[in-house]
């Protein structure tokens, strides 16, 4: 991930576990009830629009702890395990804990103001918080993609809605844990990048992808909470021994 480990460096810091333990207890709460039909959790959890006349005060923060499905909630606790190690290891439990919330709930206040009758969930916003603040903290260390998963992604993409597309998405997590696999034993089909341009990469990728791609996920939101992020981490800089 980075070859920075400073003193005391944890694989699994408390407040990434607990944010692990949290949303996969979520989404098999939300799983079970509603195989069971007692209810739908996203629905009411989820993050509505205001008009949608669905939103409740507590879905700023709810939606956050929220999946549409396996896939999402795993992709999603991929990234904050592996980016929110570094980052809570780094500042600290308290500040990586100020952050994360910072830019989920933040994210989801912008997204208030996008008008229609949706709901949203997931953590995604408060990860590309982490991933840019990951970015902006190690610019000069390095990532290591794999090439092959991109390749999938972007076919995935230009192939929406046709049979091959919707086979790419719905076996994405056997693709990536397959390619993850080979890549990580062999190391081919891993390219190195260097962190800040990988960040600038996913932020062109999310504004591509929510200005021209039609495929149901809050691209938005996530450049949202990756705008709170660089926004208090500019606070941070300027502030350096701010206990917020």
């Amino acid at each position: 991930m980075t070859q920075y480990q400073p003193q005391g460096f944890s694989m699994l810091p408390t407040a990434v576990k607990h944010l692990l333990i949290i949303n996969f207890l979520s989404f098999f709460a939300y799983y079970v009830l509603a195989r069971q039909g007692i209810c739908d959790l996203n629905y009411i959890l989820g993050l509505w629009s205001v008009n949608s006349g669905h939103f409740r005060l507590w879905q700023p923060i709810s939606y956050m702890f929220m999946h549409a499905n396996f896939t999402h909630v795993f992709f999603n606790m991929f990234s904050l395990w592996m980016f929110g190690t570094a980052m809570e290891n780094f500042w600290g439990m308290r500040r990586f804990l100020i952050y994360y919330f910072a830019c989920g709930i933040g994210a989801g206040l912008l997204y208030l103001l996008v008008p229609g009758f949706h709901v949203t969930v997931g953590a995604s916003a408060a990860v590309y918080g982490i991933l840019l603040a990951f970015g902006m903290t190690f610019p000069k260390d390095y990532v290591y993609v794999f090439l092959w998963m991109l390749i999938i992604i972007a076919a995935s993409v230009v192939l929406q809605g046709t049979p091959l597309g919707n086979f790419l998405d719905d076996y994405s997590l056997i693709i990536f844990l397959i390619i993850f696999w080979f890549g990580s034993r062999t190391g081919k089909g891993m390219v190195r990048i260097q962190n800040r341009w990988f960040i600038i990469g996913m932020i062109a990728i999310e504004l591509f992808m929510g200005l021209f791609i039609v495929d149901g996920v809050a691209h938005f939101a996530h450049l949202g909470g990756m705008l709170i992020g660089f926004l208090l981490i500019l606070y941070w800089k300027k502030h350096p021994f701010s206990r917020f």
